[in-house]
C-alpha cells in the first residue's frame, strides 16, 4: 500500500477538523453520544476525501527513441562550392 502524500494528509486533516466544527455548531448537541457520532462521521469523511485526492502518476515516455536514430556520422562530407578553392566547413 503506497504512503499518503502531503496533499492527501492536508486535505483529510482539514476535512476532519472543519466538518467536526461545522456539525457540532449546526447540531448544537451536548450529549456524549452525539459528539462521538459526529466525530466518527467526520473521520470517515476525512478518510474519504484523503483517498479521493488525485495522486500524481510517474511520467512514462510516450515513444521509445532508439540511439541509432540520433547518431551523428563520424566524418562529415564537405561540399565544394563552384569557384571556391577551400572546402566549406559546417558548424558543429
Amino acid at each position: 500500500m503506497p504512503r499518503p502524500t502531503a496533499a492527501q494528509l492536508a486535505y483529510g486533516s482539514c476535512t476532519v477538523i472543519f466538518s467536526t466544527l461545522a456539525m457540532l455548531l449546526l447540531s448544537q448537541t451536548s450529549s456524549g453520544l452525539g459528539v462521538v457520532v459526529i466525530a466518527l462521521s467526520a473521520l470517515v469523511l476525512g478518510l474519504l476525501v484523503a483517498m479521493t485526492v488525485p495522486v500524481p502518476k510517474p511520467a512514462t515516455p510516450t515513444a521509445s527513441v532508439t540511439l541509432s536514430e540520433h547518431r551523428v556520422p563520424v566524418q562529415r562530407e564537405t561540399v565544394a562550392v563552384a569557384g571556391a578553392s577551400e572546402p566549406v566547413r559546417e558548424r558543429a
